[in-house]
């Protein structure tokens, strides 16, 4: 008996909405990052994209654990000289409320060309709407 292994072109994909309001910001996370993997499907192979499309509503309304709100902090480098910045939770969701989600996912996913592939699938919004209507998305209750 040989090992079953998935083709790229052989997966059949879905959509999935994932409201984020009043959830942790973790559990979003790790949830949309196993549906974009493919991990919760029983073709799941580790080298292609067997994954799903992701909607994640509401993120601005994603709360946190304890005091990471203010204690967590964000670093980027430019990779000049003085390039170095931070930020923590409670800036980043007043500019940009969607990027805590997709730093969080980013984080899960493998740091490879299969996960930038996986992540084109990754569609967040901070508010309750978006314009994904068209390809029929089904809910996605947390667990």
């Amino acid at each position: 008996m040989k090992t079953f292994s998935a083709k790229a072109q052989e997966v059949e994909r879905k959509w999935w909405v994932i409201d984020a309001a009043d959830q942790v910001v973790g559990r979003v996370a790790v949830n949309a990052a196993n549906i974009l993997r493919g991990k919760n499907k029983p073709i799941f192979t580790t080298h292609v994209d067997t994954g799903d499309n992701v909607i994640i509503v509401n993120a601005e309304k994603a709360v946190f654990t304890g005091k990471k709100e203010t204690d967590k902090t964000y670093t980027s480098f430019s990779g000049y000289v003085g390039g170095h910045k931070s930020t923590n939770p409670e800036r980043m969701r007043q500019k940009h409320p969607e990027r805590i989600l997709e730093k969080a996912i980013f984080g899960m996913i493998p740091h490879n060309r299969l996960g930038s592939a996986v992540l084109r699938k990754l569609h967040v919004y901070a508010g309750s709407s978006h314009p994904h209507e068209a390809q029929q998305p089904q809910a996605y209750k947390l667990v």
